[in-house]
């Protein structure tokens, strides 16, 4: 009989620990067709790509991965969703043809077998056919497919990014975990951020439990907990637009409750 935990378990290997993708919908399957192999696919996919698009629309920002194909048999996955906090994340995978596979066991009751079907590939772009088959206990239980495309990253802000900032958001709409003020963020090197508010016109930091961070990329992930025992995690994701002269722009596709999308955007500046 599977637990509730194994259930669980499966849910976040699906959405969050699956290889390439964010969720998708099953009634939405990975189109078809037999493409020619690619050419030297093993050679074309090395370095990072992030998710841009899934079923031909743009990804939100909080559901985005970044995946580092560092060779011809291992990668690199980075991740923060669904319970899942993975910074730069090691997986052995096997190209075979056009498919690229990546099946391990995760416990002993549980085993999932990811395969992406790439589609075709240039310099900047990779159209991709993504599964994900969950077994719990030898039977196969959830399976999910989906359509993505990715985008290859070359920018990396995990230097650039440390540091103190001083900011505010710019966009119309705002930020959801925003109040519209200045603040501070400082970027510690072993993943650790502190933020900053006014109290009395002095920069005092909000002592929270969890403060952690990391870049991939342009893929800035953070969580953060209040202390108190009613204290609930919070995820939230951004792209580093740019980081130049000392200043740096974020940017951010989010969606409301009624589904309705908008763009977020912060910029901040660096105290020296």
């Amino acid at each position: 009989m599977k637990t509730n935990k194994q259930w669980m378990l499966a849910a976040v290997l699906i959405c969050g620990a699956s290889m390439f993708t964010a969720c998708g919908n099953e009634d939405s399957p990975a189109s078809g067709g037999d493409e020619p192999v690619i050419e030297n696919l093993a050679e074309k996919v090395i370095g990072k790509w992030i998710v841009y698009e899934k079923e031909g629309e743009p990804a939100l920002t909080n559901r985005k991965v970044l995946i580092n194909f560092e060779s011809a048999t291992s990668l690199y996955f980075s991740v923060s969703y669904m319970g899942v906090w993975q910074n730069n994340n090691k997986y052995e995978y096997t190209l075979n043809g056009n498919v690229v596979s990546c099946a391990q066991k995760v416990d002993e009751h549980t085993y999932t077998d990811v395969k992406v079907k790439i589609k075709s590939i240039d310099d900047n772009k990779m159209y991709e056919d993504f599964s994900n088959t969950i077994s719990i206990d030898g039977v196969e239980q959830i399976k999910l497919k989906s359509s993505e495309t990715l985008i290859r990253v070359t920018e990396d802000y995990s230097d650039a990014i440390l540091g103190l900032w001083e900011g505010h958001v710019t966009s119309e709409m705002g930020s959801e975990f925003d109040d519209g003020e200045d603040h501070r963020w400082e970027y510690k090197a072993d993943g650790i951020f502190n933020y900053y508010h006014k109290v009395n016109g002095e920069w005092k930091v909000v002592n929270d439990v969890i403060n952690d961070y990391f870049v991939d990329g342009p893929l800035l992930c953070t969580r953060w907990k209040e202390a108190g025992d009613n204290a609930v995690e919070i995820r939230e994701w951004w792209e580093i637009e740019s980081i130049k002269d000392g200043v740096m722009k974020w940017i951010a596709l989010r969606e409301k409750e009624d589904g309705t999308k908008y763009t977020a955007s912060f910029q901040m500046k660096k105290v020296e």
